[in-house]
């Protein structure tokens, strides 16, 4: 009976394991980058290609997120407004904020 139990819960671990690997990429989910603190967090984002990457203004200060090989550009994003932009093509996309050129990321699509 040990066994059984010692199977068990190892199944069980290996499981939770699997799913939780799996969740950043589940359907339904997208990626978000936070602005807050005159930051985007998280810092370096890595996703698959075909991801659909959203940031949130969380400061009271307006952002933008800009590409500056022109990938992408936001609107000027006020308080909890967001931009959404999806990967289509592999690349490193650095970003940053053209109100604040100090906030720079990047997002890395493999």
């Amino acid at each position: 009976m040990n066994a059984r139990i010692l199977i068990g819960g190892a199944l069980l671990a290996v499981g939770a394991i699997v799913a939780g690997a799996a969740a950043p990429g589940a359907a339904g989910s997208t990626p978000q980058v936070a602005i807050e603190n005159f930051r985007f967090t998280p810092s370096t984002l890595t996703v698959p290609t075909g991801t659909t990457v959203t940031w949130v203004n969380h400061d009271a200060e307006i952002h933008t997120v800009t590409s500056p090989a022109g990938a992408f550009a936001s609107p000027a994003l006020e308080t909890d407004e967001k931009f959404s932009f999806t990967f289509n093509a592999p690349g490193i996309y650095a970003y940053f904020c053209a109100l604040h050129p100090h906030m720079k990321s990047t997002v890395v699509v493999q």
